[in-house]
Formats: C-alpha cells, structure tokens, sequence
C-alpha cells in the first residue's frame, strides 16, 4: 500500500508524467541501492522466495522473475534479487549499440493497468553488456540474457549478429533468450516464421555446442500474436533443434481490455502489455503445455497483477513467471505475495 499510495504516485507525476523519466530514476536509484551489501541482504531475507524450482537444468531459488526491457544493460543486477526476484532477465541487448526509437516511445494507460511501448532495443550493445557482466560477478539469482537483432542489421543477415551477441555474452548467462518477437523492430517477427527460425535457432544451438561442452539452454520467447497453427510450427522447431524452453509471451499488437478514455492513447504504435495481457499469456501458456505434453518449459509472461493470476499462469503450465508492467504497477510487495503464495502451496 505504501507503494501504491506514496511512491507510485510520485514515479508516475516525474516529468510531467514521462514513463521515461520515471523510469530512469528508478534505475538510479536502483543501481544506488545495488552497491550497498547490506541493504541487499536484508531486503532479501524479507522478499526472496522460499522454494527452489529446477528448471532446464537451472535451479531458480523463486518462481518470480524480471522480465527482460526493464534492466536491458543489467545497471541494477544485484538490486532485483533483493526485492524477490528469483531470477533476474536483462536485455533485449542486440549486437550493436542502438539508441532506439525516437522519443516520445512509452506510455502508461493507469485505468486499463497496461504500457505501451515502441522503445526499439535501445541498449549499449552486446560487448558492452558483457564488459558489466564481468565487472559484476556473480550476481545470486540465474540470468537470463535475452539477444536480439539490430535495426542496421538486414533481416537475412540476422543470424550472425544474434552470433555475435551469444558469443559476446556466453559465458555470463545461465539462460539465453531468443526474441523474435518484438513488435518494435522492422522485420523482427519474420523471424518466427518456420523456416527463418529453423535457420537461426539451428545456427545459435551450434554455435553454442562449440562454445562449451555443457550448452547453455536456449529459449525462444513468441508473441501472443501468433495463430494456434504458428505456435505450432515454432514448437516443432523448438524440438528439432533441442530447445530448451519458450518464453510466453511478448507484448501484444492487439488492444482489447482497453477502458474508452484510453483508447486514443491506445492508438499509439508499439507492444502493448499489463493486464489486457493477461488471458492470451495464459492461453499460449496452455496451448504450449497442451501441444508438447508438459515436456517442453515455459516461462509465462503477461497480465501478472496479483496472485491469483500469477497462480493461473503456472496452473496453465507455466514453470515460472515473469514481471514487467504489474511490477511497474504494484511494487516489489507483488513479487513477495507471489513468492509466499507459491511456497504455501
């Protein structure tokens, strides 16, 4: 409550009401946070989770975790697991630095509970990336790092720069994401087409066989966009090439769920997520599960505003969840109450 009446008020009013502003001075503060120990310890002990999961090899010490766009170039990685998070995803990183798409590019919808953004992996690049990953260390809780392609780099030459960015970044990650997903990058989303994503999910499980004797797992994070039947050629890629796991899902081109005075704002180019998410992300959720027999891991990511739906995530068959936006909306108390509901079951 304290969150939601104090601090998400003021956030929200910095810059005349700029999601941007808001955001970056969370971060600050964040990365200020970050490099006090002891402040982290006991956060921690008040908000980590109480329950290991196991998955894809990886043993995640909670269910929560952060979802890849709010920490793209991890200035903040040792402040997230002491809000709760039990594991912390960064990125969207692509091979090269990019400063995304022009401003004004994220707007918040506070009655419908959702954001939409056309940021355009904005980022310091892949080599930049893995310059802080070193310079960090370990961080307590599993990283993900999710790679993507650069907007400079044409769509038949994407394999390389998504190459480059694993190789860059292999040795720091315990999972790597592939976003072929993003609404916000021309082109991106071809890239889930059956044959385009056979070439690069084939190309990236190669090159990371030769990077270690133990590769490290691979998913592939969709748009909820997609038809039953084109979720259903991205698994079957998934499978022919050993993938360890799917993220479900991106944001969202649609925007249903959103309340009347909000649809002007609406009209806005870019990946909507929030709460409107939520049924579609538990959908795919459950066509994935349904689709491979429970066999293949999902991350659920979408709507998650409270317990009750990060529960029907992982009743939908979901191994673990992810937050972006209800972070954004309910403070780190959401992560906690999640993280208690869960090892209470």
């Amino acid at each position: 409550m304290v969150y939601k009446q104090l601090l998400r008020r003021t956030l929200f009013s910095l810059g005349q009401g700029d999601p941007e502003v808001a955001h970056e001075r969370t971060m600050a503060a964040l990365v200020r946070l970050s490099k006090v120990p002891p402040a982290v310890t006991a956060l921690r002990r008040a908000f980590g989770g109480k329950t290991q999961h196991t998955v894809f090899g990886v043993t995640f010490p909670g269910p929560v975790g952060l979802a890849a766009g709010m920490d793209k170039d991890g200035r903040a990685l040792k402040a997230w697991p002491a809000m709760g998070f039990g594991h912390v995803e960064v990125g969207t990183v692509t091979r090269h630095a990019q400063p995304g798409n022009p401003k004004p590019r994220l707007y918040r919808l506070p009655e419908s509970e959702a954001i939409i953004n056309r940021m355009g992996f904005n980022n310091a690049g892949a080599d930049a990336l893995a310059a802080r990953l070193a310079e960090v260390g370990p961080v307590g809780v599993p990283l993900g790092i999710s790679i993507g392609k650069s907007k400079v780099t044409p769509v038949d030459e994407a394999v390389e720069d998504y190459r480059h960015s694993l190789r860059a970044l292999h040795p720091f990650g315990d999972y790597f994401a592939i976003n072929v997903s993003s609404p916000n990058t021309p082109g991106l989303r071809g890239l889930q087409d059956r044959a385009a994503l056979d070439a690069l999910v084939g190309e990236l499980r190669r090159e990371s066989q030769e990077l270690s004797s133990t590769p490290k797992p691979l998913l592939v994070k969709i748009a909820p966009d997609l038809t039953d039947q084109a979720i259903a050629e991205v698994l079957q890629v998934c499978a022919d090439h050993g993938v360890a796991g799917v993220i479900a899902t991106n944001t969202t081109l649609a925007r249903n769920g959103l309340t009347a005075a909000e649809r002007p704002v609406g009209a806005e180019a870019g990946g909507l997520s929030g709460r409107p998410l939520g049924l579609r992300a538990r959908d795919v959720v459950a066509f994935v599960a349904k689709e491979t027999g429970g066999a293949l891991p999902v991350i659920g990511v979408g709507g998650v505003f409270d317990v009750d739906g990060a529960l029907r995530l992982l009743d939908a068959g979901a191994d673990l969840v992810q937050l972006y936006t209800g972070f954004v909306f309910e403070g780190p108390q959401l992560v906690r109450r999640i993280n208690r509901a869960v090892a209470a079951r």
